[in-house]
């Protein structure tokens, strides 16, 4: 388990002085596998990721998040979409959620408060597994928080990425909608181009907040953003 309340350390301070490891040979790799090792080595946010035993430094977004909107309330039901390698489940089990579920098309290493499920969130019959679990006998249980930090595989053309990414988004948000309760949160990665503007009238018929973030663990050179929806107004017809 990551250590509790342990933070990454500031960007830009002492940690930039440790942006000096070079990979001496590049026999047997790619321009761009060596380009992403090095950056890897050299980034702070792995480094404490890897020192404080969270499973990827995706989850000092989630606690940057949660600082900023106070997403994952004590005992909440949270539902983790695409949750491989378990990051975010970590941070939302250390927060306090009640239950946390996590859920992918791959195998992910147990994390001791969650529970992983394999599979598909575009199955019909998904949404009913999992306000059954989420639930049980309770007919009006739901969750409290959907996560989704999907993205889709690259191509490396932006303005296909861009668009591949936001229909992941909106698919998120439509399963989201499924299962919240009333007054529920709902926080999507997005990409930046000009796309993500039609997510948000969706976003804020079925919200009352909606907001865009870019948290200081995003890489200044990615177009990364996250949408935050808080306080869902219920199931209405768009």
């Amino acid at each position: 388990m990551a250590a509790k309340g342990a933070k990454p350390p500031p960007p830009g301070r002492g940690a930039q002085r440790n942006l000096s490891v070079r990979l001496r040979t590049a026999t047997g790799r790619s321009a761009a596998s060596q380009r992403w090792l090095e950056r890897q080595l050299n980034d702070p946010y792995v480094a404490a990721a890897r020192a404080q035993g969270w499973r990827s430094r995706a989850a000092f977004k989630l606690i940057e998040l949660d600082d900023r909107y106070h997403l994952i309330r004590k005992g909440a039901r949270v539902l983790d979409l695409g949750a491989a390698p378990g990051g975010w489940s970590q941070v939302a089990v250390q927060r306090g959620a009640g239950q946390v579920l996590g859920l992918d098309l791959l195998p992910i290493e147990p994390v001791p408060g969650a529970t992983f499920l394999v599979g598909d969130f575009h199955d019909a019959d998904m949404p009913a597994r999992l306000q059954a679990l989420l639930g049980g006998a309770d007919a009006a249980a739901g969750a409290d928080l959907v996560l989704s930090d999907m993205a889709p595989n690259t191509t490396g053309h932006a303005a296909t990425d861009h668009l591949r990414i936001m229909a992941l988004a909106e698919l998120a948000l439509d399963f989201a909608c499924k299962v919240l309760v009333p007054g529920g949160a709902f926080v999507a990665k997005v990409f930046q181009g000009g796309a993500e503007r039609q997510l948000l009238e969706p976003l804020k018929l079925r919200f009352t907040a909606v907001r865009h973030a870019k948290p200081d663990a995003s890489r200044k050179d990615s177009s990364e953003l996250y949408v935050v929806a808080n306080g869902f107004r219920g199931v209405t017809p768009l």
